[in-house]
């Protein structure tokens, strides 16, 4: 069983995916659109270099946008919608008992630094990990490895010693091409989608076989 886990941040910690899914989809309704949730989907857990919404929509309608008003009313909406938002069910406690069994624990997400630490302080978890590693840190995000790889460096544990829990399909790409087992926690965005090459899939880290992967490991170490 894995040493270390290393944790996507984005829809897996936390379900910032939905708000930010909605705030497209309000951009796109705005002009006379709708972002379908599978074409969105290609850009979760990556950047737009997947999918670009701000290109489609442009490509859609034929007109230029300004961007720079548009996303600045759009993030106020996310965070509006994203104020009271707390930690997935299960989260807290799955950290307390992977940190009690001695499992080094890191975040490695395509998101920036800013954002990622200021959720895990807002939360109070940030104690529980030994690394952090975002899109500051490397020239590739997922679905390359790069994050991935950088996080086992941080943790000096190697890919085969470690395992991955995400949220997205991008995520998964990136954890195969690291060489790296995947373990799939689901949300309303990335739920549906192409998860057969992870190793586990569930619904949330309240699931029996998701906390059975602390007692495993725990069994294992002890």
């Amino acid at each position: 069983m894995p040493r270390a886990i290393i944790f996507d941040f984005d829809g897996l910690l936390v379900d910032t995916e939905t708000a930010i899914y909605e705030s497209w989809k309000t951009v796109y309704s705005d002009h006379g659109q709708f972002l379908e949730l599978e074409t969105y989907k290609q850009c979760v857990g990556s950047d737009f270099g997947q999918f670009n919404p701000e290109d489609e929509l442009e490509r859609r309608t034929e007109r230029a946008f300004d961007w720079t008003s548009i996303n600045i009313k759009r993030e106020q909406a996310i965070r509006e919608q994203l104020a009271t938002q707390d930690a997935r069910p299960g989260v807290r406690e799955f950290l307390e008992r992977a940190t009690d069994a001695g499992i080094k624990l890191a975040v490695a997400s395509s998101s920036s630094r800013a954002w990622v630490a200021g959720w895990l302080e807002k939360l109070g978890i940030r104690q529980h990990f030994d690394a952090l590693r975002n899109r500051d840190d490397v020239t590739r995000i997922k679905p390359y490895p790069d994050l991935f790889l950088s996080a086992c460096k941080a943790l000096d544990i190697s890919p085969s010693q470690s395992l991955v829990m995400e949220d997205s399909e991008n995520g998964l790409r990136a954890a195969k091409a690291a060489g790296i087992p995947c373990v799939i926690v689901t949300n309303p965005v990335t739920e549906g989608g192409d998860f057969r090459d992870a190793m586990l899939k569930a619904e949330c880290f309240t699931s029996p076989s998701v906390k059975q992967l602390v007692n495993e490991t725990n069994t294992d170490e002890g």
